[in-house]
């Protein structure tokens, strides 16, 4: 009797739910903790985003026409946006690589074993990879700053760009989960994960103006949901170039909502289907 009423209380909702909470906050402290044993991992992901924007901002930046204008500076402000989003979407690659690499060793079969809540091994995983990701936008922001990049409007509103953006970066860490619980090795998830990405990341209105696009692609563009969080953080951060128009499509013209509901969507849909082969998945 007594066992049965020291384990009724460990059955409640409540219970259940602060268990499945201090689980994944244990799971992401051990990622956590072997990134800071393993500092190129973070490094490595920083040089290039940095690349991305020194190349663009100075190769690029003065012969691409964005709105009215082809000013060097103008672009740049409108290219930042893009270069954020772009930086947190490429983290699935790191998040599904990082998974594949403990199941190839066994790691997760071992969490498995244990009275863990389901779930809490890949929340945990994707937790450590938002907190790098926001390291990352930080030191990526910072040098932006200094090759000229400039935010008008209220602090905020950039406080809400740099929320969605790591909004993005956290769903799209749930498609790498998935990714490398469905792959052998850490190098098909890292070829699995970034395949996708570039048709999705420039196929957008990331680096260039989409209504300068043939007809096809900029629909396609319109509705892609990279492109409705880039346009969010320009309307946020208030880098739209002078002359600037933006499309008729729905997405673009209501893009911070759109931005949300997309990332909470993607974010339900794949961490439901990562938890499902998390179940069923064996080293």
């Amino acid at each position: 009797m007594s066992a049965v009423t020291e384990a009724a209380p460990l059955a409640a909702p409540g219970n259940a739910v602060g268990r499945s909470v201090r689980d994944s906050l244990i799971v992401a402290k051990r990622n956590l903790i072997r990134m800071c044993r393993i500092p190129e991992m973070v490094i490595f992901g920083l040089i290039q985003p940095i690349m991305f924007v020194v190349l663009f901002t100075y190769v690029f930046g003065g012969s691409i026409q964005v709105g009215g204008s082809s000013s060097t500076q103008a672009y740049r402000e409108f290219l930042m946006a893009g270069i954020f989003a772009q930086t947190v979407t490429f983290a699935t690659a790191g998040a599904g690589a990082g998974i594949a690499d403990d199941m190839h060793k066994g790691l997760i079969d071992r969490f498995r074993s244990l009275p863990m809540a389901r779930g809490a091994v890949l929340t945990g995983r994707t937790l450590a990879d938002l907190v790098q990701t926001a390291l990352t936008l930080l030191v990526l922001a910072v040098v932006a700053v200094l090759v000229g990049w400039r935010t008008h409007e209220n602090l905020g509103k950039v406080l809400a760009g740099f929320g969605l953006l790591l909004l993005l970066g956290y769903a799209f860490s749930w498609i790498g989960a998935l990714i490398g619980l469905s792959v052998r090795t850490p190098e098909a998830a890292t070829s699995g994960g970034l395949i996708w990405l570039f048709p999705l990341t420039f196929i957008s209105n990331a680096f260039v103006d989409a209504n300068k696009m043939p007809p096809f692609l900029r629909h396609i563009a319109e509705w892609n949901p990279f492109s409705a969080t880039v346009q969010a953080c320009r309307e946020l951060f208030g880098n739209f170039p002078p002359g600037y128009r933006t499309p008729d499509a729905w997405p673009m013209q209501h893009s911070v909502w759109v931005s949300l509901i997309w990332s909470v969507l993607i974010t339900v849909a794949f961490r439901t289907l990562a938890v499902r082969k998390y179940r069923s998945a064996t080293a």
